[in-house]
């Protein structure tokens, strides 16, 4: 009915005159309150179809046509002329996650990883000749450029210690104090034939002097090919990167020992007869080395021998047999762990190195083991090469068992009865 009034107006002036004109016998309404309300219920009407006629369409809502998706996407807005968008304005990236982000910082942390297990650690200049008339090659430590700072105070005190392999004689530079680019130009001299220089190799260590704790070593160069570059007949100039490295990689040395077992008394004899290039511990270059033999059975050290102690040597000589009482049956649970050592008058005894031979060692120590076990009664003496020592004296200590006071190992027990 709204709209019907709404669209014949004229009908709905008629329409207010009769209404407003209740009857003929009531006094006629005055011609100003007549006029007065037209214009009320004109402005009425105007309301009215104001409210229900569609509004126009707008250009700032073109897209809302009919219907609304239904995730409504803020960025696909049309906002029209009032705000325009620059299109070479990047969108904000606030509180929206950015997979790019995360991708380059993983790359950049991949790199870190590579170049962390590849840290640099600066140059070394040196030069190589060989004297024919001494039959020595002659070593000249020039500069070191770029290495890294070890110290608080952003600087180190470097020295290099140079070495001839297999040899264990040692050269040291001096220590230079707080530089970063250290000019060394110091000449060391090795004996050796000209044919053995094939086989040789030239080892650096560069080290941080620390007056109160242990030296940092910076970093090493190892030079395995000494013709690289020339024939050494003249001086030879060769720069080399220093790598990275937490300790020095120099060959421990070698021990030489015989087993021999006598099945009927159960006895295992171990001769230690010599070592050879053993790593120099003392600051003179050489090492106080004494050998130390455990007995250990199912993971448990039940005895320990040790031989004499020979000063300021890295060739000791022994010959001293050790002598433990092990049942034929127990033959199979029982290993040999041999560990080289250098007296200390102050302070603890260090380890030079450590091998293991038994049944269930790896490598020569197994082999030598098995071979003595196939000719009884009969000495088997091998050389055998120095590792690094991965447990502790301490560590040992916390598996140590009571032991027999004579070195036997027990035999297997039997089994407990339900």
């Amino acid at each position: 009915m709204a709209t019907e009034k709404v669209k014949d107006p004229v009908g709905s002036m008629g329409f207010l005159e009769a209404a407003v004109k209740i009857s003929h016998t009531s006094p006629d309404i005055p011609a100003d309150v007549q006029l007065s309300m037209r214009e009320h219920f004109l402005r009425r009407t105007q309301r009215m179809q104001r409210q229900t006629t569609e509004p126009a369409s707008s250009t700032r809502h073109n897209s809302f046509k009919r219907h609304l998706p239904r995730q409504m996407q803020v960025g696909s807005l049309d906002l029209g002329n009032d705000y325009v968008v620059d299109r070479e304005e990047k969108p904000t990236s606030l509180g929206r996650i950015q997979p790019e982000l995360y991708q380059q910082k993983g790359s950049e942390s991949e790199e870190s990883s590579k170049n962390g297990g590849e840290k640099n650690c600066g140059r070394i200049n040196f030069s190589l000749k060989y004297d024919y008339e001494n039959e020595a090659l002659l070593v000249n430590i020039l500069r070191a450029v770029d290495l890294p700072a070890k110290d608080l105070c952003g600087t180190s005190d470097p020295y290099v210690k140079v070495y001839l392999l297999p040899d264990r004689k040692k050269f040291q530079t001096r220590v230079h104090r707080k530089t970063l680019n250290p000019t060394f130009s110091e000449s060391f001299q090795f004996p050796v034939p000209y044919d053995e220089l094939p086989v040789r190799k030239l080892h650096m260590s560069v080290f941080d002097f620390d007056r109160f704790s242990r030296h940092d070593m910076i970093g090493e160069v190892v030079l395995e090919n000494l013709f690289e570059m020339s024939d050494l007949s003249r001086e030879t100039n060769i720069w080399r990167d220093i790598q990275y490295a937490t300790s020095e990689s120099v060959d421990l040395g070698e021990i030489m020992f015989s087993l021999c077992y006598l099945p009927t008394a159960g006895r295992l004899t171990l001769t230690v007869i010599k070592c050879r290039n053993l790593k120099a511990m003392d600051i003179t270059g050489y090492s106080d080395p004494y050998v130390k033999v455990s007995l250990i059975c199912d993971g448990r050290r039940l005895k320990k021998k040790k031989t004499s102690i020979k000063k300021n040597t890295l060739n000791p000589t022994y010959n001293e047999a050790i002598i433990f009482d092990i049942p034929p049956d127990s033959m199979d649970h029982v290993s040999l762990h041999i560990s080289v050592m250098d007296y200390d008058l102050v302070g603890h005894n260090e380890i030079i190195g450590v091998m293991r031979v038994g049944s269930h060692a790896e490598g020569l120590g197994r082999d030598h083991w098995n071979e003595m076990l196939a000719y009884p009664r009969k000495p088997i003496a091998h050389w055998h090469p120095l590792l690094e020592s991965k447990k502790s004296e301490k560590e040992w200590k916390a598996r140590t068992a009571s032991f027999d006071s004579q070195g036997s190992c027990p035999s297997p027990r039997p089994p407990a009865s339900p």
